[in-house]
């Protein structure tokens, strides 16, 4: 089994503490989360992306993560996803690497597959049309395609209608998994996440409320959780030992008849077990109608249960705004990666303010320096 995450010896851990997994060090233990800008064309990153995420890397954050980078066109949320399912979708990522790396940040990539949740608009594409909105699907005229997912079930009513994936679809999004990696290495990233979350494939697999399978992908938990463990120890031959390899999970579907945090408990000791490093616990995504009880840091507990319950290094994420409370969520080894989405859409140099507000030394570029 792999080291677990260290930090420096000379300071108990904190939002400013080096974590270190396998070969990566990384200055601080603030993420990039994954945050889809649903601005590429045929899956190509552009200076949006570039600019997005450098933005991120100059404002300090310690890891920079992409968007869900689909595996393959029919694993695309929408038309305009980010994808690496073509060599020629590389050179620009690693255009966009090469500039973390030059301003000190570990780059990362969320490699996914939509499932059901594909072949959607943009969401501010969904417009009220009088009283009602617009149907979510794509049409075929404006480049829409068949979903697929572990049943022909739709997400919700105006999503499209998924075909099953049988036996030789499942093998090929195992191999669509190993073929993006591949392309992961050569575009300079240092890190995965695979998407197990928000109602998308790898998640349509393991809750049961979008799985009543009865072959050996379906069933008991060990049943919906096998193609995500498949996927992972694909994943990892390719990656090699030297990588941060983690997975990103919904801790629960907030549902009756759901995931369950006992249960992704147990998921998350299997990756573990499967060389995984560390978990990105989110939640909810595969119901339309789920009642989220939203508020300040609600999802930090599930990440505390998940890294105490499997032994494993975990990532918090979702509404985490304010320094001290991030800074609370590392001392109190609830988990051990703070990870930032719309506070950094707001702030893009969240982080420089976090370490003065913290009294901890600022990577702030010599351009900035004047400012801080």
């Amino acid at each position: 089994m792999p080291d677990r995450p260290a930090a420096d010896t000379t300071d108990p851990p904190h939002l400013f503490s080096p974590l270190s997994i396998r070969g990566l060090t990384l200055r601080n233990r603030i993420a990039v989360s994954p945050m889809c800008q649903y601005s590429a064309t045929d899956g190509l990153a552009d200076d949006w992306h570039l600019v997005h995420l450098g933005a991120r890397a100059v404002g300090g954050a310690g890891l920079v993560i992409t968007e869900a980078a689909a595996v393959s066109p029919e694993g695309r949320i929408s038309p305009q996803d980010l994808g690496l399912w073509d060599d020629g979708q590389v050179a620009p990522l690693r255009r966009i690497t090469d500039f973390l790396h030059a301003h000190g940040a570990a780059a990362g990539i969320q490699l996914a597959h939509a499932g059901r949740k594909g072949s959607t608009l943009r969401p501010w594409e969904q417009q009220v049309e009088g009283e009602h909105a617009r149907p979510a699907a794509v049409p075929e005229s404006e480049g829409g395609w068949t979903p697929v997912s572990p049943t022909a079930r739709p997400f919700a009513d105006g999503y499209p209608t998924p075909s099953v994936l049988d036996a030789d679809g499942i093998a090929g999004v195992l191999a669509d998994f190993v073929a993006a990696t591949h392309r992961t290495i050569a575009a300079g990233f240092d890190w995965i996440e695979l998407h197990a979350a928000h109602g998308y494939l790898l998640h349509e697999f393991l809750s049961p409320l979008s799985n009543d399978r009865t072959d050996a992908y379906g069933g008991d938990l060990a049943g919906r959780a096998r193609l995500l463990l498949e996927i992972v120890d694909a994943v990892r031959e390719v990656w090699g030992p030297d990588r941060p390899l983690t997975v990103r999970v919904s801790g629960t579907d907030w549902t009756a008849g759901g995931l369950t945090i006992d249960d992704t408990v147990q998921v998350a000791t299997w990756l573990r077990e499967h060389d995984v490093d560390l978990v990105d616990v989110s939640s909810g995504g595969n119901v339309p109608s789920a009642p989220i009880p939203v508020g300040a840091g609600y999802q930090t507990p599930l990440a505390a249960a998940v890294r105490e319950g499997a032994g494993i290094a975990t990532g918090a994420v979702g509404l985490i705004t304010a320094p001290e409370q991030a800074d609370t969520i590392v001392r109190t080894g609830q988990a051990d990666l703070v990870l930032l989405a719309r506070e950094l859409l707001r702030d893009p140099h969240w982080p420089l303010h976090a370490a003065k507000a913290l009294h901890r030394p600022a990577p702030v570029p010599d351009q900035y320096a004047r400012a801080f």
